[in-house]
C-alpha cells in the first residue's frame, strides 16, 4: 500500500510553513487561502488552517535504509530528537526489521523518520530533505481500532500488516511502503506521553492498483467517491 496524500489541520499556516520549508527543507508545491502543501518524496502533505483546535497527529516518513545516521544528524542539527523510554534516541523495531527516531514539528505533531530494511531502498546520495521517499505511516484514532480496521479492509480491500500488531487498542493496516496505524484514545503515541487524539484527516491511498480516498471526521469515516 502507498500513501499518496494526507490532508491534516494546523492552527498556524505561517508557523507550519516556517517549519516545513525552512527547518526540514521540504519542497512547497502549493499555497493558498488557509492551505499549504509539500512534496515529500512520492507523497504529498497538505495542511489546512484550523481555528484554535490544537490538532495533533502522528505520521512517519520512509527514508533510505542505509541513511539512518545521516538522517539523524540532519534532523538533530535543526531540532531536538525525542528520547524513547529506554533513554535512547533510536528505536529498534525488531519485529518490523526497522529502526526509527522521532521529533516534534511546530504543531506538536509527532514525526518519525524510519528505515525499513526489507525495502532494500539504499541510496548513494548524501542525505537531505530530498532523500525522504514517502509518507509511510499515518495515525488514526478511534474508540474501537479493530472494528474500524475490519471495516476499512472490507470496504477497500486493505489488509492487516503482516508484521503486526493487531490488538484491541492498536492495529496496523498495509505494508512497509505504507501503513495506517489505528489507536484508541487511551494510548500515548510512542515514544511520548502525548495521548492519541481524534482530529480531521483525509488521505489518498494506492492499493491493489487503485486509488482509495478516505475522510476522517472525528468518529465518522467515509470513502469519497
Amino acid at each position: 500500500m502507498k500513501i499518496k496524500e494526507i490532508e491534516i489541520l494546523t492552527d498556524s499556516i505561517p508557523e507550519t510553513e516556517n517549519f516545513y520549508s525552512d527547518v526540514l527543507g521540504f519542497k512547497k508545491i502549493n499555497t493558498g487561502s488557509g492551505s499549504i502543501s509539500y512534496r515529500t518524496g512520492k507523497s504529498v502533505l497538505i495542511f489546512n488552517e484550523s481555528d484554535n483546535l490544537k490538532p495533533k497527529y502522528h505520521f512517519a516518513f520512509n527514508i533510505p535504509c542505509n541513511k539512518l545516521t545521516e538522517a539523524f544528524d540532519f534532523i538533530s542539527e535543526r531540532i531536538d530528537i525525542i528520547k524513547n523510554p529506554d533513554d535512547d534516541f533510536i528505536t529498534d523495531f525488531v519485529n518490523w526489521n526497522a529502526k526509527a527516531f522521532y521529533f516534534y514539528d511546530n504543531n506538536r505533531n509527532i514525526l518519525e523518520f524510519i528505515v525499513r530494511y526489507d525495502l532494500n531502498n539504499e541510496s548513494d546520495k548524501i542525505f537531505n530533505s530530498k532523500s525522504v521517499q514517502s509518507i509511510s505511516e499515518i495515525g488514526i484514532v478511534t474508540d474501537e481500532p479493530l472494528k474500524l480496521a475490519d471495516s476499512l479492509i472490507k470496504e477497500n480491500q486493505l489488509y492487516y500488516f503482516s508484521k503486526g500488531p493487531k490488538r484491541p487498542d492498536f492495529a496496523a493496516l498495509g505494508d512497509d511502503n505504507g501503513l495506517i496505524v489505528i489507536s484508541n484514545p487511551d494510548r500515548n503515541w510512542y515514544p511520548t506521553n502525548d495521548r492519541a487524539e481524534k482530529h480531521y484527516l483525509k488521505m489518498i491511498l494506492e492499493a491493489e492498483n487503485k486509488l482509495i480516498n478516505i475522510e476522517v471526521i472525528k468518529d465518522f469515516f467515509h470513502k469519497i467517491i
